[in-house]
């Protein structure tokens, strides 16, 4: 995304009197919206073994460490997700699962981030599968001597002579319905990738209502937006990241309930791909924007260090002994955890809802992103959660979670805040301000003091303006903004032949 010309675009000009200028007076002009000034990722709110694991791989693959710190909150969710939730006060309550989305050009190394950040995880679902074998080897051999077992009372009693028929047909149906009830347990599975939104309630049902979705691309919101189905599909999406009950009815297939479904997504996709999520029909206004939590840091590309510093061996084995040890602990939990607040927590909580209920009245600095901010608390809250388990991996459920932590949550959350105006900034924008960018930043560059139409298109990048009228919209935008006035078009002789090419003035502020 081209960087906007800011305030820095005034430096280096004196003031001038209209006596300077030929023609009318010229209107001061007005900027174009620049890029926001975004925070650095606070690795240091996060527990010392995350902190020191994501600031390793950044070093190491030269990378912001925004995209391993978002993926390692989403690790931890995936980890912890489903098993635990947040008692705020009364009857709030907030699941620990969070779907994050980093935006990154191609070209860094988002795939080595995401090997080194899930290796652990997907070692902890290998150790699921291998400690669950005996158990559903057990519940098959079960349920298939159990329906044996049925198939040949039920022959028997259809043979059976009529004075028998009555009782061995009741034998035969109660083997049945024992047989029915034995549930043989699905192969423990903690990640999918490419997964339609069918899939993931079969898998939502079959891994006892959790599950996660984590890439180093974004094809999960083309398959959102319809890429099989070709309509949007996202009720699982929403009711996964809110926890409402989800009930699937197909054809031809057993009916799915899950009542309290939890669905991670730590997500890395090039910035287009965040500004046409923004064009899914449904997408904002059901809320599905909203339940992202967003990053688009500045890529380091073309200013890496070749020579980086490996992750040392002692970070890496804390990381995976920690993040496996959690995935294991949380595994067998049934019925979530209840993470309570210490009374010095709540009241951190408490002073961070007031400031975002603050923000996002009419007129509020949050108010054009309100849906998102909506959910802003509750996202801490769950960050919170996600920290205090980090912290405490063996026994996290057994004490609440502690003030220091909750403000670690708000920063976080502080974070997040500005990268979704910025996200939502780009979501919302006229599609002619990036060409209107482009158009006034090659203007500073070369200071005509006027230019037709037909020379600009020479001079810029047939990339970005394959046809002339491509330019159209960038050059009434400027006009609108007061940098530029199109002059009146000189007469035409009687012959007739092309008319000539519009002729612009730029304003003095340029020259």
């Amino acid at each position: 995304m081209t960087t906007a010309p800011s305030a820095d675009l005034w430096e280096g000009f004196d003031p001038f009197t209209p006596e300077e200028v030929t023609g009318p007076v010229w209107d001061e002009p007005v900027l174009l919206t620049a890029r926001r000034d975004l925070p650095a990722f606070p690795v240091d709110a996060l527990p010392s073994w995350l902190a020191d694991m994501v600031a390793a791989v950044a070093e190491e693959t030269q990378t912001p460490a925004d995209l391993a710190g978002c993926l390692g909150l989403a690790v931890i969710a995936t980890a912890a997700g489903g098993r635990a939730v947040v008692c705020v006060r009364g009857r709030w309550r907030e699941p620990v699962n969070l779907y994050t989305a980093v935006a990154l050009d191609p070209g860094n190394r988002k795939s080595a981030v995401f090997a080194l950040m899930t290796e652990p995880l997907m070692a902890a679902e290998k150790a699921l599968v291998e400690l669950s074998g005996p158990v559903r080897a057990e519940a098959e051999t079960t349920a298939r001597l159990a329906k044996s077992a049925a198939d040949k009372a039920a022959a028997k009693a259809a043979n059976a002579e009529p004075g028998m028929r009555d009782q061995l047909t009741a034998e035969a149906i109660a083997l049945a319905q024992a047989a029915e009830e034995i549930t043989v347990p699905a192969k423990p599975q903690l990640v999918a990738d490419d997964v339609t939104p069918e899939n993931l309630a079969t898998l939502l049902a079959e891994q006892d209502g959790r599950i996660s979705v984590l890439s180093p691309e974004g094809g999960i919101f083309d398959i959102i937006a319809g890429r099989y189905s070709g309509a949007p599909n996202m009720e699982v999406f929403l009711k996964g990241h809110a926890g409402d009950m989800v009930r699937v009815n197909r054809q031809g297939r057993d009916a799915q309930h899950i009542e309290h479904p939890a669905v991670t997504m730590g997500l890395a996709v090039q910035p287009e791909v965040l500004e046409s999520i923004g064009q899914i029909k449904g997408a904002d206004g059901r809320g599905l924007l909203a339940r992202f939590l967003y990053a688009q840091p500045e890529s380091l590309v073309g200013r890496r260090n070749l020579t980086p510093d490996l992750i040392p061996d002692g970070v890496a084995d804390a990381y995976a002994r920690r993040l496996g040890g959690l995935a294991l602990a949380m595994n067998g939990w049934t019925d979530p955890a209840l993470l309570t607040l210490t009374p010095e927590a709540d009241v951190v909580l408490l002073a961070y809802q007031k400031v975002t209920e603050s923000r996002i009245g009419k007129g509020g600095p949050l108010a054009g992103i309100v849906k998102w901010a909506s959910k802003r608390d509750g996202a801490v809250a769950r960050i919170a959660g996600l920290l205090h388990l980090a912290t405490h991996p063996e026994n996290g459920w057994t004490h609440p979670i502690e003030a220091a932590t909750l403000a670690a949550a708000t920063r976080l959350g502080d974070y997040f805040t500005a990268h979704a105006q910025h996200v939502f900034d780009a979501m919302g924008a006229d599609p002619a301000q990036e060409a209107a960018h482009q158009v006034l930043n090659h203007l500073r560059g070369t200071t005509p003091a006027t230019f037709t139409k037909r020379e600009l298109f020479r001079q810029l990048s047939r990339g970005d303006f394959p046809a002339m009228a491509d330019l159209d919209p960038a050059l009434a935008l400027l006009e609108e903004h007061g940098w530029l006035r199109q002059q009146p078009p000189p007469p035409r002789p009687g012959r007739g032949g092309r008319p000539p090419s519009p002729r612009y003035e730029t304003h003095p502020r340029l020259a």
